[in-house]
């Protein structure tokens, strides 16, 4: 959505998408605007609790089934499993998607990392679409007035026009664009703590194919999963910012992560807003 300021301060209930990398303060600002009538929708928590629940389960449980006292309760119904997914604590989705190369060191084939990309894609997409139904749920069921989608980091990487229209249509886009002090921190902590990412496939193909040749690794099972992650995560970084730009170019508006990090309260983030309008 478009808006002048007047508009967007007439706007009796707001509904915004968040989008940027992972780190650059969408959940913590849906945090604080959840504590004043907006309703927080987590694409990662609707993710993890409706599209992938079932993958995710099953993937704990074949984990399980490799211990033989898990194994036998397991089999003779005497437990069961169940996801603990809350928006602050989407583990099990990241433990899903998992990490490539060394089965030794808990890495995944190529094929099967592949599926589950596939499926994560599949499940993104449907967690976006999800959106405008939610903005009605937020007020006609829970009663908050405003609504805030806290966005997953891959969303620039759909290549689905059609989803980033929906979301146009029904929320303002708002991109968080990391300064360069933030993306040098970003990259330095994903550095020292490298997590499962999500990749587009044309993507992952070019850079697997760099990584081995500059390795010398012949087979994706030689693969240290730690240290491809550690080596794609700032290339997938500087290759999703021309992404996230050209949609909020056609689609919304950009704040950085320094004028974000001033925000305290809603007021704060609605004059950011009104900012970002402005230029």
């Amino acid at each position: 959505m478009r808006f002048t300021r007047q508009e967007f301060r007439d706007w009796p209930h707001k509904s915004i998408t968040l989008l940027g990398m992972s780190g650059v303060g969408k959940t913590r600002l849906a945090q604080v605007l959840r504590r004043r009538h907006w309703f927080h929708y987590s694409g990662d928590y609707r993710i993890g609790t409706r599209y992938l629940d079932e993958p995710i389960l099953d993937n704990i449980k074949r984990q399980a089934m490799q211990v033989p006292f898990l194994r036998e309760l397991l089999r003779s119904d005497s437990i069961f499993i169940i996801n603990n997914i809350t928006v602050d604590n989407l583990q099990p989705v990241s433990s899903f998607l998992g990490k490539l190369g060394d089965p030794e060191k808990g890495g995944l084939p190529l094929t099967e990392f592949k599926r589950r990309q596939a499926l994560h894609h599949v499940a993104e997409v449907a967690a976006m679409r999800d959106v405008p139904e939610f903005i009605g749920k937020a007020r006609t069921i829970y009663g908050y007035e405003h609504f805030v989608n806290d966005a997953g980091g891959s969303v620039c990487e759909l290549d689905d026009p059609q989803t980033l229209k929906l979301l146009a249509d029904h929320t303002l886009m708002l991109y968080i664009k990391a300064s360069e002090a933030d993306e040098h921190h970003l990259i330095h902590r994903a550095e020292s703590n490298p997590k499962p990412l999500y990749y587009r496939e044309d993507f992952l193909d070019t850079q697997l194919r760099e990584y081995q040749q500059t390795h010398g690794i012949e087979y994706v099972a030689q693969i240290d999963p730690d240290d491809f992650v550690r080596w794609m995560f700032p290339r997938l970084f500087r290759s999703r910012i021309p992404r996230y730009e050209a949609i909020a170019r056609e689609y919304g508006y950009t704040v950085t992560t320094e004028e974000l990090s001033q925000v305290r309260t809603e007021e704060d983030f609605l004059a950011l807003v009104e900012c970002a309008l402005e230029r």
